[in-house]
């Protein structure tokens, strides 16, 4: 993991992605886990193991890079999802399991959201951490440009 104090910074964190299912709501813990569940039950039954990935957090947003070989003539030899942070409306650990972190994302142009399921061989708290510090800079950055509040006094 690496971090600078600047607005530059990026944590990096070694993970296992293991898959992304659709979801009917953008957020929810409810939500959430039973998108983990199917992810799981899903892994599973293809009985393929998970891609090692470095999942990136930064104040653009997340990016997972996936560290196994996955060739293809558009992409090379290196396979990465990037998320833009105003587009992921939810993220958590799984309650009882906390080495599964979890995220909701809103498709850039359609009504749509999916939820994005990697899993920590620890802890994936210092992940979720990660994440809130990242929203927490992104909304410090952004909120006053968008939404412009201005204090009025009446006498």
């Amino acid at each position: 993991m690496s971090s600078a104090p600047t607005d530059a910074w990026m944590d990096g964190f070694p993970v296992r992605f293991l898959g992304s299912v659709q979801v009917p709501f953008h957020q929810g813990n409810h939500v959430l886990c039973a998108a983990m569940q199917k992810v799981a039950c899903n892994r599973r039954i293809s009985m393929q193991p998970p891609s090692a990935c470095v999942l990136e957090v930064s104040v653009s947003g997340l990016k997972i890079s996936a560290q196994d070989k996955c060739c293809s003539s558009t992409r090379g030899d290196q396979c990465s999802h990037f998320f833009q942070l105003k587009n992921i409306s939810f993220c958590g650990c799984h309650p009882k399991h906390n080495k599964y972190f979890g995220f909701i994302s809103k498709h850039p142009d359609q009504h749509r959201f999916a939820c994005h399921v990697v899993m920590s061989d620890q802890t994936s708290l210092p992940l979720a951490e990660s994440v809130g510090r990242a929203f927490q800079q992104y909304y410090a950055q952004h909120i006053g440009y968008s939404c412009p509040t201005e204090d009025i006094f009446i006498d």
